[in-house]
């Protein structure tokens, strides 16, 4: 059964920075693109930013462009956000995501696994 575990949220004061980790386990890490999608309260879900497995392209939403990363490591199975300059819009709960294609990854319907989520609280 296909599993992936966030971790790394937490409580921050704004400026601060946060690393949230993707543990995958039963798939094929490498050949699925991975995003992060988040939601706050009231809202929707949103896509934050994916990188595919065939090129490891990279796509942000432009609210987070410069000041999040994301990467992946193939041989650990894990992906990774780097989230620095955290301001308090940034509060929500961050889910991974992994998707067989590579086309419309900021789609959330092309995702067919998801985590539990972890929550990043940003206090102004």
């Amino acid at each position: 059964q296909v599993q992936l575990v966030e971790s790394g949220g937490g409580l921050v004061q704004a400026g601060d920075s946060l690393r949230l980790s993707c543990a995958a386990s039963e798939l094929i890490f490498s050949r699925y693109t991975m995003s992060w999608f988040r939601q706050a309260p009231g809202k929707e879900r949103e896509f934050v930013a994916g990188i595919t497995w065939s090129d490891e392209n990279t796509n942000y939403a432009d609210s987070v462009k410069g000041r999040f990363t994301i990467s992946r490591d193939n041989a650990k199975n894990t992906m990774y956000l780097q989230m620095n300059s955290l301001k308090s819009e940034d509060t929500a709960v961050y889910y991974c995501a992994a998707s067989a294609t590579i086309w419309g990854l900021t789609n959330s319907h092309i995702y067919a696994y998801w985590g539990q989520g972890t929550q990043v609280t940003v206090s102004s």
